[in-house]
């Protein structure tokens, strides 16, 4: 069985181009093995007769078949993958179990890297495969690279200007890092003009399918195992809406055979397409812009609600319909609402720029809310590109500048806060610190600042104590008179996943033989 795998996956090496009718190229790197049926070439027969009539090593050698296909092509997706925003339940948290307290002297172990282009897109892992999105700016771009000519391509903060260049969709395999297939399109950036450094949204993997978002509006429905295209929309042309500023950031949500999506525009701010087919199932919403959060399905106050924040209010909605069931006022500055949502017991947490967060509470029949409580410059978190992590009462998350606070969720009090995470004494320009909680293990949680270091600590209300950190990634954009990083990472299968503008990196988390 080894020599006959080794043989199949021999044969699975080369390019393949794939044509689609919309004109874009998907070229794939050995496709993953799919046995048809055995007697599907003879005509003008039954299925029925055609399969009875083989003789027996035939069936013998089908059912051998389907064995090695079935080990071969990854489809189920398995609990410890990270096929969306933020995980499993986008919440940021990590199952995983067998994470030591510490890392080996020299860090954890580089399993494997590639090279990729520019881009705020995180990874998404499910099925082995890794899949993430970048923009290429070179003007001979082969289709067999996979990163960009020349040099890197410099971050463009606040241009007015037509920035030419391509966008990509790349699938890694998880194992070992193979390049598998790259799906690309012509993409100039006409008003993604801020931050213009390449797509935000991280990709959501579905059974066999990867859905993608580009930060001008296209919407994709790819394969997974080969990324020919199965269908796609485009935004700004299809709903006649206008690029955000930061372009458009939210990554889709699968919901049973729902794809919900935040577009904008009027009665459009969020729309439900088939997943399997693209047509549109449902529009909702209007606001004077989209925002950048992503969508989120929670359980609050025993009811099923898609929770959506704009740039002028949170909603909770139907996710079968659409319909409203509660919307309450909190406008974002500069439109800039990008936390996820968060629910704790009846309630919503949310946070954004310029000191601003909140609690709303939800009317016990789901079809109400108000406003708790507002935090300010000294309550609450003011984080801007991060998701706090709500334990037990408590919310824990990096305010504005690079400020790690954790705040109680009754009254928006501050327990305490620290720059430490952040690598500094005092705010830094634009400071981030994102944040995932160790679900196998008590108050323990995983952080990865923008410098590019992870790191182990734990956390209750009585303080932050760090364990151990490690530089894992180097920051390769311009923000604020220095480089960082802010993709968020993929935790998987006790690996982590992450990227800057010139590659990927895939490390394990639990090479542990300094420690116990």
């Amino acid at each position: 069985m080894k020599n006959l795998s080794m043989k199949i996956n021999a044969t699975k090496t080369g390019f393949k181009k794939k044509r689609d009718s919309l004109g874009f190229c998907s070229t794939a790197l050995g496709q993953t093995v799919g046995m048809p049926p055995v007697c599907s070439g003879i005509a003008n027969v039954s299925r029925r007769t055609r399969c009875s009539s083989l003789p027996r090593h035939a069936h013998i050698c089908t059912l051998a078949l389907l064995l090695i296909s079935s080990i071969l092509q990854p489809s189920v997706i398995q609990a410890d993958d990270w096929q969306q925003w933020l995980g499993p339940d986008r919440d940021g948290t990590w199952a995983a179990d067998r994470i030591p307290p510490k890392f080996p002297t020299n860090g954890p172990e580089l399993v494997w890297k590639q090279s990729i282009g520019g881009g705020y897109s995180g990874p998404a892992v499910a099925s082995g495969y890794v899949v993430l999105m970048d923009k290429v700016v070179a003007p001979k771009l082969g289709k067999e690279k996979f990163l960009h000519d020349g040099e890197i391509p410099r971050n463009k903060n606040f241009v007015r200007q037509r920035l030419p260049g391509k966008e990509r969709v790349l699938c890694f395999r998880e194992a070992d890092g193979q390049p598998l297939w790259q799906h690309e399109y012509d993409c100039p950036y006409s008003t993604v003009t801020t931050y213009a450094i390449g797509p935000r949204a991280t990709p959501t993997i579905d059974e066999d399918r990867v859905y993608t978002v580009g930060a001008e509006g296209d919407l994709r429905c790819l394969r997974i195992n080969d990324g020919s295209l199965i269908w796609a929309k485009d935004f700004k042309q299809d709903y006649n809406v206008p690029t955000p500023n930061w372009g458009f950031a939210s990554p889709p949500l699968i919901d049973q055979d729902r794809l919900i999506c935040i577009v904008g525009g009027e009665s459009s701010g969020c729309v439900a397409f088939d997943k399997r087919t693209g047509q549109e199932l449902w529009r909702s919403l209007t606001a004077s812009e989209p925002g950048y959060s992503a969508p989120v399905i929670r359980r609050v106050a025993g009811h099923r609600q898609l929770l959506i924040w704009d740039s002028d209010a949170i909603h909770g909605l139907d996710p079968a319909t659409g319909k409203p069931f509660w919307s309450v006022q909190f406008p974002s500055t500069y439109a800039m609402s990008v936390a996820t949502p968060q629910v704790f017991d009846d309630s919503v947490f949310i946070m954004c720029f310029n000191g601003k967060s909140c609690l709303i509470k939800v009317n016990a029949d789901g079809r109400d809310a108000r406003i708790e409580w507002e935090g300010d410059r000294r309550s609450g978190i003011d984080g801007v590109h991060n998701t706090a992590q709500l334990v037990d009462g408590y919310a824990y998350g990096c305010g504005n500048g690079g400020r790690y606070i954790c705040a109680r969720l009754t009254d928006g009090k501050r327990m305490w806060d620290t720059f430490q995470p952040a690598s500094s004494k005092r705010p830094i320009s634009w400071g981030n610190v994102f944040t995932v909680r160790l679900t196998a293990y008590k108050n323990r949680y995983i952080l990865i600042n923008d410098h590019g270091e992870i790191i182990l600590a734990t956390m209750d209300p009585t303080g932050y104590s760090e364990q151990d950190r490690a530089k894992v990634i180097t920051p390769t954009h311009q923000v604020g008179g220095r480089k960082l990083v802010w993709s968020h990472p993929a935790f998987a299968n006790r690996r982590v996943y992450l990227r800057n503008d010139v590659e990927l990196r895939c490390y394990d988390l639990t090479n542990n033989t300094d420690t116990e």
